[in-house]
């Protein structure tokens, strides 16, 4: 009945607003989202870094304070509105910059990250063979300063630079001090990326990488073609074949020699760390980052729900696999790194790291260290480009999503169109990713672009919902959809603890800023600080600027003109009429949507 309602009420606009076409899609969807590649490549560094298994204890506590508070106050917005997260800003359209800046941050993440799954692309092929290209230095791309032997970099050996003769060397000499690199990380450096010297030296685009990239968003736009409906069935692959692989690599690295060394000093708790601010501060934002919130793809896809979804079971439910899987996947990383460290006599923080040092470094040398390891390479590499692509989905279904739910009349019929469309722009947008110089940018961008934005996108949006719409309309709003309201321990959390955690862990992250460094040794130039900054700011000037255009639209003195824009749009509410109903406060509007105008006789476009 929902369906029909809503595809009458839509006759007029050529094509209903899809939804999920069940509950277990959405929820997969959800899960195949916030569980991406920082779970498996941030988080366990984490924890090693900051005492261990003592690191779950503010981990927890932040969870509890701010993570599951914001995940499950964006899943209730969506799903009640029905919009995306620009349009959804009829409730105060004040703070409609709120939900450009989220587009804005979505636009700039999906460009480098769908590179990051054209490395992961590159790397599952390479796995195809009897041998794995980055296990020994006799290849074109080796410099004399690549050694197999791990034990001979952990124990500080240095070569003569004058060994070091070709462009390509003088890379590996800038970024390693001169010191022995292992094999993998040449064919990574050298490899691959075909690395240039440094931010400013672009140098051309790496072909073999440009087509990865290509297949990247081809698989993107496929899997996208039917907007929900085709992305909902593809989640049952991605959001599960994590899990399996996860599971057969711990089976199968648990019994390796040194795979306790490594799952000890994982989870080895040093309860004194819990005294340093900083460890706090680490906990906050990964848990921030981890669950996604603030992104808008949380909002969008919550917005195709059926209205009498159980938001509140599905976010609870998300929340803590998303925080189960980072444990989970820890012990299976630190397995693989104890195995490692064993086989070559080093300790396990010689071979411990994080982000794409884990992923095309790190893991790959520990894997051609395994019986049949061509097997366990194109295993892993094929696991992340699930957890990869089960977040890019999700981003460009959120651009997507914002773009049709601003001018449904036009384009809700043409949605294939428009994603297409944006899989074309990103690809063009991200090929000087792929060039020679093209890490540098992506590094930066991973550091830039999604990072101050967010917890002041995150900041704003629990105030404006809690303080400005109210708490309790929310509240009631959440009991037409579910039919009760949420207990006194929410209100607690949206009103007070969630902005106040919120806002510490901007401090903590502000304070922890630091100029832009690759690779641990080499600093960016100021031309790439100042693009970095630029990243950040882009996204926190849009902002204001929607709330600045309203108030000086409207009429009256300052003040009556902000509380005027602040208050919510008579459109606000359900999608479909019989869910109106519900409530007086949406039934006994009567105003047509398509025939509001507000009192200055402005079209409506918030």
């Amino acid at each position: 009945m929902a369906d029909k309602a809503k595809a009458a009420e839509a006759g007029e606009k050529g094509e209903a607003r899809p939804e999920w076409t069940g509950k277990l899609d959405f929820l997969l969807s959800c899960i195949s989202y916030a569980v991406g590649l920082g779970n498996v490549w941030r988080f366990p560094y984490l924890c090693y870094k900051n005492g261990g298994g003592a690191f779950l204890v503010p981990y927890v506590i932040m969870l509890a304070l701010a993570g599951m508070p914001l995940f499950y106050l964006e899943l209730a917005f969506g799903q009640f509105s029905s919009l995306g997260p620009v349009s959804i800003w009829r409730i105060s359209p004040m703070f409609k910059g709120v939900g450009y800046a989220m587009v804005v941050i979505s636009v700039m993440v999906g460009i480098y990250y769908n590179v990051v799954i054209a490395y992961t692309l590159y790397y599952l092929f390479a796995s195809f063979t009897a041998t794995l290209p980055w296990l020994t230095c006799n290849n074109p791309w080796n410099t004399a300063a690549c050694v197999q032997d791990r034990s001979v970099i952990a124990a500080n050996a240095t070569t003569s630079s004058g060994l070091l003769l070709n462009a390509t060397a003088n890379v590996t000499a800038n970024l390693t001090g001169g010191k022995p690199v292992s094999a993998s990380e040449e064919y990574w450096r050298n490899g691959v990326l075909q690395l240039s010297e440094g931010f400013n030296a672009p140098g051309y685009v790496v072909w073999y990488l440009c087509l990865c990239l290509l297949l990247a968003w081809l698989l993107v736009f496929f899997c996208l073609i039917k907007g929900v409906q085709s992305a909902g069935k593809v989640v049952y692959f991605t959001s599960t074949f994590p899990y399996i692989v996860l599971t057969i690599l711990l089976i199968r690295c648990s019994i390796m020699d040194g795979a306790i060394d490594g799952v000890l000093f994982y989870v080895t708790p040093d309860f004194s760390r819990l005294a340093d601010a900083e460890v706090w501060g680490d906990a906050g934002i990964q848990i921030f980052f981890s669950l996604s919130v603030a992104w808008g793809g949380l909002i969008s896809m919550a917005s195709y729900n059926k209205f009498s979804q159980n938001c509140y079971r599905d976010a609870i439910v998300v929340s803590i696999t998303n925080c189960a899987t980072s444990i989970y996947a820890g012990f299976v990383i630190f397995s693989i790194l104890g195995f490692m460290a064993n086989e070559m006599g080093v300790d396990v923080k010689d071979v411990a790291d994080k982000g794409s040092g884990l992923a095309f470094v790190t893991y790959p040398e520990a894997v051609a260290r395994l019986p049949i390891s061509p097997l366990w390479s194109a295993l892993f590499f094929f696991m992340l480009l699930s957890l990869g692509m089960g977040t890019q989905f999700a981003i460009i279904q959120t651009i997507v999503t914002s773009i049709i739910d601003e001018f449904p009349e036009r384009l809700m019929s043409k949605r294939m169109l428009v994603t297409g469309l944006c899989c074309l722009v990103f690809f063009l947008l991200g090929l000087p990713c792929i060039t020679q110089g093209g890490n540098y940018m992506v590094e930066l961008m991973n550091d830039w672009a999604a990072g101050l934005s967010l917890m002041v996108i995150g900041l704003i949006e629990v105030i404006a919902i809690a303080w400005i719409y109210g708490t309790d309309a929310f509240f009631s709003d959440i009991e037409m959809m579910i039919g009760s309201r949420p207990n006194r321990w929410w209100w607690l959390c949206w009103k007070f603890l969630t902005p106040i955690v919120l806002f510490i862990i901007l401090l903590f992250y502000l304070i922890g800023i630091k100029p832009a460094i690759y690779g641990g040794r080499l600093e960016f130039p100021e031309s790439g600080q100042a693009l970095g900054w630029l990243m950040t700011l882009t996204s926190l000037v849009v902002i204001p600027l929607p709330g600045i255009y309203y108030v000086c639209r409207a009429e009256g003195t300052f003040m009556e003109r902000v509380r005027k824009v602040m208050k919510p749009l008579p459109e606000w509410g359900p999608a479909l009429e019989e869910n109106r109903e519900l409530d007086e406060r949406y039934s006994k509007k009567g105003i047509p949507l398509a025939d509001y105008r507000d009192a200055d006789n402005v079209p409506n476009t918030a």
